[in-house]
């Protein structure tokens, strides 16, 4: 019974001596990588149909997901039911990925996948706006 008692603490040590070392080997990576990177695009369209809303959606999901380096991808339409003062109604449909650092972003940016939306989607837009953000610091 001591000797499986003694078995078991060692175990546990070792779990949490490697969980330990683990995640300082993750922060130092996260350190020397930098902050993520938030890319929000606003896209007014000029058929803004609800036909049009979705095709533009299902080429976002189609052509700019999945991206080397993603963390969180989104694209939606606007939520019409929200219209407080604060909301900003100007964009039929919205882009969210957040990428795990700028160079992921700057790669993505580059990428035949993403120029290829932008050839077969730029006829259709009114406006586009994009917001790009720093975050996790």
């Amino acid at each position: 019974m001591h000797k499986q008692l003694v078995c078991a603490i060692v175990l546990t040590l070792t779990v949490a001596a490697f969980a330990a070392l683990s995640g300082r080997k993750n922060a130092v990576a996260e350190e020397e990588r930098g902050p993520m990177l938030a890319h929000n695009v606003y896209f007014s369209l000029k058929d803004n149909s609800a036909e049009a809303k979705n095709r533009l959606v299902q080429a976002c999901i189609k052509y700019l997901s999945k991206h080397e380096g993603e963390v969180f991808f989104a694209a939606g339409i606007r939520a019409e039911d929200l219209q407080r003062e604060v909301n900003d109604r100007d964009f039929d449909v919205a882009l969210h990925i957040f990428f795990k650092d700028k160079a992921a972003h700057d790669k993505y940016q580059d990428a035949q996948r993403h120029r290829k939306f932008i050839e077969e989607n730029k006829d259709n837009w009114k406006k586009v706006r994009v917001f790009d953000s720093v975050i996790g610091q």
